[in-house]
C-alpha cells in the first residue's frame, strides 16, 4: 500500500464511521438534520434562498429498506440501490442540495479587498492548502466564483478533481473572495456542518471515483446534478468534529509513511536494476554459465555464417561487398587487432572487457543484416497504404499496437521494411537502442527510426536483446546527432558484441530468464 492507498483508505474508513468511535452522548444526526431544515426555512421566509423544490428526506423503513420521501409532492420511493455502505445508527444520509447552499453569491462593496484564487493556487494535496492574490471586489466579482469565509470548494474539471484540488476558504481579505470558474463551492446552513469533515468527504474515494463525466478528453467535468444529488453520510456534529480532527492527526504521518515507501519501492526498483545488470554484466563476459567444448567455437560459428553469406551471394540475395567481414584476433601482444582485406588496425582500446578463449569479438553487421524502415515524404508518397510501427510503439517488454497509422510502400520497399517473426528491432532515436524481438506471427512495416536486425544464420535472438538492453542501460549505445542522441546505421554495423557458440547463447537465455523471474519475485 502506498501513500495515496493509505490516505484514500483513512478517508473511506471516516466516511463510513470505521475511523473514531461513536458516543451514545452525542446528538443524533436526525435531530441535526431537524435544525438545517428549519434554518432553511428562515432564509426562505427572509428571501435569502430560493425554497429546494427537490428537497427530500431519507428514512429507513421497518422492512430495513432505505426510502426517500420528497417533501413538495408527498412521493416516496425506494432507494436501496443507491445506497453505497452502512453507517452508525446514529448517523443519517441525505443529499448534499438538502444541506448545502451551492454556488452561492457574496455581497460586497466595489471597492473592498477581496482574495483571487485561480486553479494553480490550491495545492493537489489532500486537506486545504491554497494561497491567493488581493484585488479589488470589482475587478473580480464578475466572470468568476464567488465564495467567502467558511466555504469548502472543489475543483469540477479533470484532472483537478482527481488531484484533489479542494480547500475550506478562511482569513481572506473581509472574508470575500472569487476565483477560478472551475470550481463548486459549498456553504453549510450555519455551523451544523464541520467544514472539514465535508472536505474530507469530497475528497474521498467514494465521492472521486464515482464521479462521472462530460466533455472534451483534455476538459472533462463533472456531469450536472453530479454533487448536487450525491448521497452524503451525515454523523453527529460532535463526531464530525472527532473525525476532521483525528484525520488532520494521522494525514501526515500517511504523508512520511507515503514518502518512505516511496523511497524504498524506488530502491526496490534500483536493486532490480543493479541485480539485471550485473546478471546481464556477467553473461556477457561468459561467466554467467561454464563454456562446455563439445559445443565448439565462436570461430567455427563465424565460418558457418560465412558460408551461409557466401551462399547468399551466389543466389543473387546478398551483395558481395557484404562478404568482407572483418576479423578481430588477439596478437602475441595481447592487443586485439581488427583486418578487414589487407589492412589491419589496432582497437585494443574499443574492447570494453574480457571474454572467454572459445568466444569471439565481432560487429553486429557481421551477424545480421540491417536497415531502416521508410521515411514519408513528398517524393515517396505512393504506393500500397499499409500499417507501420514507430518508436512510439517499440518498449522493451513488448510492442503497444492500438494507435497504428497507415503509410503508402511501394512494392519494392515493402521487403526491405517488413519485419517478420524474429526479427530483433532497435530504435535509432528515443531512448537510443530500445529493443524488442518482433514475436507476432504477422509481419509489420517499419518506419524509418526503426532498425530491422535479421541474422544471416540462425542465431539466438534473445542473447542479443539482452546485449542491447546491456549497452543501452550502461551508456554504450549512442551516437551524437544534431541536438539528440542517435544510432546511426554505421554505429549500429560497428557495434562490437561478444559472440559465444550457439548452445551457448541459448543457455545464458535460459539462464538470464531464469535469474531475472527470481528478482521479480
Amino acid at each position: 500500500m502506498n501513500g495515496k492507498q493509505l490516505k484514500n483508505s483513512i478517508l473511506q474508513w471516516a466516511i463510513q464511521g470505521k475511523l473514531v468511535p461513536q458516543d451514545p452522548n452525542d446528538e443524533p444526526a436526525g435531530v441535526l438534520l431537524e435544525r438545517i431544515r428549519k434554518e432553511k426555512e428562515r432564509l426562505i421566509k427572509e428571501k435569502k434562498i430560493k425554497k429546494d423544490k427537490n428537497a427530500s428526506i431519507i428514512f429507513r423503513g421497518e422492512d430495513n429498506s432505505y426510502y426517500e420521501k420528497f417533501l413538495a409532492t408527498g412521493v416516496v420511493k425506494c432507494i436501496d440501490e443507491e445506497i453505497p455502505f452502512e453507517i452508525p445508527s446514529s448517523w443519517e444520509w441525505t443529499r448534499i442540495s438538502s444541506i448545502f447552499q451551492l454556488n452561492p453569491r457574496v455581497e460586497a462593496n466595489d471597492n473592498m479587498l477581496a482574495a483571487f484564487i485561480p486553479m494553480e493556487a490550491i495545492s493537489a494535496v489532500y486537506g486545504s492548502d491554497y494561497h491567493y492574490y488581493e484585488r479589488k471586489w470589482k475587478e473580480i466579482k464578475s466572470g468568476f466564483t464567488q465564495f467567502a469565509d467558511g466555504d469548502i470548494a472543489f475543483a469540477k474539471i479533470t484532472p483537478c478533481f482527481q488531484n484533489r484540488k479542494s480547500a475550506v476558504f478562511s482569513n481572506l481579505p473581509n472574508g470575500i473572495g472569487a476565483g477560478t470558474t472551475e470550481l463548486k463551492v459549498l456553504r453549510p446552513y450555519g455551523e451544523t456542518i464541520n467544514r472539514f469533515y465535508t472536505l474530507y468527504f469530497l475528497e474521498s474515494p467514494y465521492f472521486i471515483d464515482e464521479a462521472t463525466f462530460k466533455g472534451t478528453a483534455n476538459q472533462q467535468r463533472i456531469v450536472v446534478g453530479y454533487l448536487e444529488n450525491k448521497l452524503f453520510p451525515l454523523p453527529p456534529i460532535e463526531e464530525q468534529c472527532r473525525i476532521a480532527g483525528k484525520i488532520a492527526e494521522v494525514l501526515p504521518i500517511a504523508d512520511r509513511y507515503g514518502k518512505t515507501q516511496t523511497k524504498l519501492d524506488n530502491l526496490n526498483v534500483e536493486l532490480k536494476n543493479i541485480l539485471k545488470k550485473s546478471v546481464l554484466q556477467e553473461a556477457i563476459q561468459g561467466k554467467l554459465v561454464p563454456q562446455i567444448e563439445a559445443e565448439g567455437t565462436a570461430q567455427e560459428l563465424l565460418e558457418q555464417i560465412q558460408q551461409e553469406k557466401q551462399k547468399l551471394a551466389k543466389e543473387g540475395k546478398l551483395k558481395k561487398s557484404a562478404l568482407n567481414d572483418s576479423i578481430i584476433f588477439k596478437g602475441d601482444d595481447n592487443k586485439y587487432y581488427e583486418q578487414i582485406g589487407g589492412k589491419i588496425v589496432d582497437i585494443t582500446d574499443e574492447m570494453p572487457f574480457e571474454i572467454p578463449d572459445t568466444w569471439a569479438w565481432v560487429r553486429i553487421g557481421i551477424l545480421f543484416a540491417h536497415n531502416n524502415g521508410k521515411q514519408l515524404n513528398k517524393s515517396n508518397s505512393s504506393g500500397r497504404f499499409m500499417e507501420y510501427i514507430t518508436t512510439s510503439n517499440l518498449y522493451w517488454d513488448g510492442f503497444k499496437l492500438d494507435n497504428l497509422k497507415k503509410m503508402p510502400f511501394e512494392k519494392n520497399e515493402i521487403e526491405r521494411c517488413q519485419a517478420i517473426k524474429g526479427d530483433l528491432l532497435v530504435c535509432e532515436g528515443g531512448d537510443v537502442g530500445r529493443t524488442c524481438i518482433w514475436e507476432y506471427d504477422f509481419p509489420i512495416m517499419l518506419q524509418n527510426h526503426i532498425h530491422k536486425l535479421r541474422a544471416y544464420y540462425p542465431l539466438c535472438t534473445k542473447y542479443f536483446y539482452y546485449i542491447f538492453y546491456l549497452y543501452n542501460k550502461i551508456g554504450i549505445i549512442g551516437g551524437k546527432g544534431i541536438g539528440i542522441q542517435g544510432f546511426s546505421a554505421k554505429a549500429l554495423h560497428n557495434t562490437l558484441v561478444p559472440l559465444p557458440p550457439l548452445s551457448e547463447q541459448k543457455r545464458i537465455c535460459s539462464r538470464i530468464s531464469e535469474l531475472f523471474g527470481k528478482i521479480k519475485a
